[in-house]
């Protein structure tokens, strides 16, 4: 059975995610955040993919409320609650149950943006080796302006596409208050 802890170790604990649910008696919480934290920090030094550490801050944040709104938790509520892993395998795992066809498109477009940005990042290296000095330099500038051009375009495409799904939205209301009026 967990038991709520020393307010002021909490607080240390929660400063490293994980460990402060852990800590708190619930591992298996614990275990799944402080995973988290270590894969995406290990991939994006491991893969050169400096924007996937953006990802690190939203599961140091999850983690350090987490805690603290556990141990806020009126003591019935907080022997209650059950130590289940945040990510069940077994409904990722299961295609028509876990993850809606919404989900899924997005994790594979997110997938396959982190294989292309590994790949592109390869070739790059590979390419900015073999060409001569004079190039690099040119090389070197357009590659960094590329992903910041393309993130721009997404940008603008995104807003467009918004306004679009708005004037379909008011186009339709629109024409079911004018088919309401007529007989």
């Amino acid at each position: 059975m967990t038991r709520k802890k020393n307010g002021f170790w909490t607080f240390v604990c929660s400063l490293m995610p994980g460990a402060g649910e852990m800590y708190m008696g619930f591992f298996k919480q614990g275990l799944s955040l402080m995973g988290a934290f270590l894969l995406v920090l290990f991939l994006a030094s491991w893969l050169n993919i400096g924007p996937l550490l953006f990802v690190l801050p939203l599961v140091w944040f999850y983690s350090f409320f987490h805690v603290h709104n556990l141990r806020s938790l009126p003591d019935e509520e907080f022997y209650a609650m059950e130590d289940n892993y945040l990510f069940e395998m077994e409904q990722i795992m299961t295609q028509g149950k876990g993850l809606t066809k919404k989900w899924r498109n997005l994790l594979a477009g997110f997938l396959i943006l982190i294989g292309g940005m590994t790949l592109l990042n390869y070739l790059m290296d590979l390419t900015y080796r073999i060409l001569p000095v004079f190039w690099r330099e040119g090389f070197w500038h357009l590659w960094h302006r590329v992903p910041q051009a393309v993130f721009a375009v997404l940008l603008i495409l995104g807003g467009f596409c918004l306004i679009r799904g708005k004037k379909r939205e008011l186009d339709a209301e629109e024409s079911r208050e004018d088919g309401v009026g007529q007989p």
